[in-house]
């Protein structure tokens, strides 16, 4: 009796369709809504400003209208929902984070040397308060708009395809069954990433995998550490 031959065996899932690997295959997924990140740029817009003029290096107007003009040129280069890999609005993101990581930096440094150094302008309680709740929030922001940005290629990069090894593991990436299928970090996401991370000075649901990302997380846990530790330091000085 003759055996008849079995058909091919379809290619695996795990091998991805045609070959192509699962973390290379387009998911279609929606691009992120604009609104969350533009808001709170609003808000990273307008610390700087109501900073004393000392806390930047140049005109206090320079930061705000940088990240003012492009935002602008971003939405000009992405419209609507953040999805379109170009080189222009990669470009143009990349950008975005570089001055608000310049700000932030050089007001958390200038913060850090008036409280080492005892600056009679920050022995007003309202003023010392004030001007620490700024320059926290500010590294919030920025570091907010680091993750978002680098991880998995950035916003654009996620929408269209989700990476097999993701390099930030949000609980939902450990536990799929919490979470619907396609799902992947969006901006609020990284918001609270950030937040939790800057009162906690370590991870708190989200683990880093790569490199880039245990540095910038342990960068970000070390500034907020000084920035809190010296704020109350010299709030409690002043009270007693």
């Amino acid at each position: 009796m003759q055996i008849a031959a079995s058909p091919p065996s379809e290619p695996s899932s795990a091998s991805g369709v045609g070959g192509v690997p699962p973390e290379e295959q387009k998911d279609d997924l929606r691009g992120e809504s604009r609104w969350p990140p533009t808001i709170v740029l609003g808000l990273a817009i307008a610390v700087p400003l109501l900073l004393p003029d000392r806390f930047s290096l140049m005109s206090k107007w320079i930061e705000p209208a940088l990240l003012a003009v492009l935002l602008a040129a971003h939405i000009i280069a992405d419209p609507g929902r953040i999805d379109r890999q170009s080189s222009a609005a990669r470009m143009i993101g990349v950008g975005l984070l570089v001055v608000l990581v310049v700000g932030a930096t050089t007001q958390a440094v200038v913060l850090t040397a008036e409280l080492v150094n005892g600056n009679k302008a920050l022995n007003n309680p309202h003023a010392l308060l004030s001007s620490g709740a700024l320059v926290w929030l500010e590294t919030i922001i920025a570091f907010t708009f680091a993750y978002w940005e680098i991880d998995a290629g950035g916003p654009a990069a996620r929408s269209h395809r989700t990476p097999k090894y993701p390099h930030l593991a949000f609980p939902e990436h450990m536990n799929p069954a919490l979470a619907p299928p396609g799902w992947r970090p969006l901006f609020l996401d990284y918001l609270y990433l950030s937040l939790t991370n800057a009162t906690a000075f370590s991870p708190t649901d989200v683990m880093p995998l790569r490199h880039w990302a245990k540095l910038t997380m342990g960068v970000q846990a070390l500034i907020s550490l000084i920035i809190l530790g010296l704020v109350v330091a010299r709030a409690v000085n002043i009270l007693t």
